[in-house]
């Protein structure tokens, strides 16, 4: 007879998997989660984005609509595309039954992976199971405000909420006390770090003799990008020779594009787009910067640690949970003047530079991913058994 138990049912909804950090903290739950105990699928709204391929293959992946790279290049046709999929979600979106038609299952937990995936889960017609949301943002931020108690409304629906830094939980626990919260454990994200040190070589990237800042993330207002540009140039007119190197895409490129023109930088201030592996242009590098408005606990500044590149960070959201100023990297204000400063004294201060190199060197000793895999794996046990 067998007497295998039976395995937990686990339905993962997110948007779509555009490179991004919680795209990466996703794939690395699916490869890691104990695959005897759990079995899982993905639901994405949308089959689009650079990792839309990088599931593993015991894991189920159902989408309830076509991504942009299976649309016609025909400019018109694919805008009536773009116009019918919008129309299909907002249908999805007040009729959840559609979605549970496409799945045809019923699952023990439901996990969102972000706040925008929060409404498909607290709105899902499955009663019965138990409802996990992952925060990794700073929702006391300003850029927030007008979807802040709709976010509220929908967190109050969940069982147990996961949040991606100290500071995410801290800010709501500090400027929102009256706020009636399901119980919730901070669990930092997890690297990869032998993968990621073998991604780091897979191509040879060579900047040349002027110091080099690389900058990873989505290219949106609150990453700050806009202000790395003006610091650039501020730089440049001081007599700091440097370029940047901008891996990323989003909203702001086009702004960007304009205002490297107008600025007459764009020798120096390099726009590469997305790339599915950032890691050679890190390692080559002189200096990473990450000039964030809002930040959860940004996957990117760990990994960059990791590979011992000295970074220049604004002190948002996680970001002084991985850096210890001075230390490990250079913790700013985001504002031009000290986003200016810190960068000044990367390139200036060699003595600075050689100790942060040498204290990167068993950074990764502070990184258990293990432990992080089994606190997830705790909270769907505690809820479910």
């Amino acid at each position: 007879m067998n007497h295998e138990p039976k395995k937990i049912k686990i339905l993962f909804r997110h948007r779509s998997m555009e490179m991004g950090g919680v795209e990466k903290v996703l794939l690395s739950l699916l490869h890691n989660l104990d695959r005897n105990k759990f079995e899982m699928t993905v639901c994405l709204n949308i089959n689009q984005g650079e990792l839309r391929d990088e599931f593993p293959k015991h894991v189920r992946k159902v989408f309830l609509a076509a991504g942009k790279e299976d649309f016609s290049k025909n400019p018109i046709i694919r805008k009536i595309q773009l116009i019918k999929r919008k129309f299909k979600l907002l249908n999805i979106e007040k009729n959840p039954q559609i979605a549970d038609r496409i799945l045809n299952e019923k699952y023990d937990v439901e996990i969102a992976m972000t706040y925008g995936d929060f409404p498909m889960v607290a709105n899902s017609t499955n009663k019965n199971s138990k409802k996990i949301g992952w925060l990794h943002s700073d929702l006391s931020m300003p850029g927030f405000a007008p979807i802040r108690e709709n976010i509220f409304k929908a967190m109050q629906g969940f069982d147990f909420m996961i949040y991606g830094s100290r500071q995410c939980k801290n800010v709501l626990d500090e400027k929102f006390p009256n706020l009636k919260l399901p119980a919730g454990k901070v669990i930092l994200n997890a690297i990869p770090i032998e993968e990621l040190k073998q991604k780091s070589k897979e191509f040879p990237v060579d900047f040349g003799e002027t110091p080099t800042f690389v900058s990873v993330g989505r290219l949106h207002y609150r990453k700050g990008q806009k202000t790395l540009l003006e610091v650039h140039k501020k730089l440049l007119d001081a007599g700091f020779a440097h370029n940047i190197v901008v891996i990323g895409d989003g909203e702001d490129y086009a702004f960007l594009e304009k205002r490297i023109k107008e600025l007459g930088v764009k020798n120096s201030f390099k726009l590469l787009g997305t790339k599915i592996n950032p890691y050679p242009y890190i390692l080559n590098a002189d200096f990473f910067v990450m000039p964030s408005e809002s930040e959860g606990w940004p996957l990117i500044v760990a990994e960059t640690l990791i590979l011992q590149k000295p970074i220049v960070a604004t002190k948002v959201g996680g970001i002084p949970e991985l850096i210890e100023h001075k230390k490990t990297g250079l913790l700013v204000e985001y504002s031009i003047e000290s986003l200016f400063s810190g960068m000044k004294e990367l390139l200036t201060n060699e003595n600075l530079v050689s100790n942060l190199q040498e204290n990167l060197k068993n950074i990764e000793n502070q990184f258990d991913n293990q432990k992080k895999f089994d606190a997830v794996e705790q909270v769907i046990l505690d809820l479910t058994t």
